[in-house]
């Protein structure tokens, strides 16, 4: 006997739409890199710019195997969210986005076509979404032991040209989008710290978010190890809110007392980070405490994507 066609959805139907839409998602989740920016010097930053920061730029030092033909400066969001742009002037730029309208399952790979784009693409011209078919890896297109030299805007002004007056549309557009910054700040913790700690004051609160590179794995035991012993904050004021999950990183986030200006927490985040890396190093195995440590921060997990 043939299989009954009785629970096969129509073609055309509401749940084969469904279905289809299913099938589509769990296609592009299989296929989604899980840490895009592996072995990049940039890459707690570069996952930061991408997930939460408002407003930064910073000059990309490109690999030398790229005929570079212009400079290319990295954003966080571009007008339109779009993945590229070249503007116009005496000497045009090449401006990249991380925040972008539409992506592949890669955004690796969605910058490294960005980038080329820019070096071909004639001034004024913008790119909506980069074709990654063919693109070399990022790590061949940028400087991959290069950090970033990132400056951090409160505004979306630089969006225009200096010495350029906007016309009323672009004008209205970043005030649109200026009223939805929150003030935000890179932490300068030395060259001996770990990641990268970014602050954000979100009104009733601020907070650190603390993109870290280690193993998922093992940052979390060290956290647990960390809050059995009550060193889980970065001192008065301060408390461990949770953890999300991104891009393959853990990063930790921190409460904070919004009276402190940035500049005030670098001290203790500093010293908050020598604690973590030498918890890192244990190998002991964790003591009943440590475990339901363990247990209960990842209970307050999320994952981003």
């Amino acid at each position: 006997m043939g299989k009954s066609k009785r629970n096969s959805p129509k073609p055309d139907s509401n749940r084969a739409q469904k279905l289809a839409a299913r099938r589509a998602a769990q296609e592009a989740a299989a296929q989604a890199v899980t840490r895009p920016f592996e072995g990049l010097a940039a890459e707690c930053d570069l996952v930061a710019l991408r997930e939460f920061v408002p407003s930064a730029t910073a000059t990309l030092k490109l690999s030398p195997n790229v005929a570079a033909k212009r400079a290319v400066t990295l954003a966080t969001v571009l007008p339109g969210a779009v993945a590229a742009l070249v503007r116009a002037g005496d000497e045009p730029t090449g401006f990249v986005g991380t925040q972008v309208q539409f992506q592949s399952a890669d955004p690796a790979a969605d910058l490294a076509a960005a980038i080329l784009w820019t070096q071909s693409a004639a001034p004024g011209e913008s790119l909506t979404t980069a074709t990654v078919e063919g693109a070399p890896r990022l790590s061949e297109v940028l400087d991959p032991g290069a950090a970033l030299d990132l400056t951090v805007h409160q505004d979306f002004n630089w969006w225009v040209p200096e010495g350029v007056t906007p016309d009323p549309q672009v004008a209205a557009t970043i005030e649109q989008a200026d009223q939805a910054i929150m003030p935000s700040a890179r932490l300068e913790l030395g060259a001996d710290a770990v990641g990268a700690a970014w602050w954000v004051d979100a009104g009733e609160k601020a907070h650190i978010r603390w993109v870290r590179p280690e193993d998922e794995d093992q940052l979390m035991l060290a956290l647990a190890r960390l809050h059995a012993a009550g060193d889980l904050h970065l001192g008065e004021g301060s408390r461990f809110a949770g953890s999300f999950r991104t891009h393959g990183l853990l990063v930790p986030v921190f409460d904070l007392d919004r009276e402190k200006h940035a500049s005030e927490w670098e001290a203790p985040a500093r010293a908050f980070d020598a604690k973590l890396r030498a918890a890192l190093k244990s190998d002991t195995p964790l003591t009943s405490e440590e475990r339901r440590s363990r247990d209960g921060l990842r209970s307050r997990q999320v994952t981003l994507r």
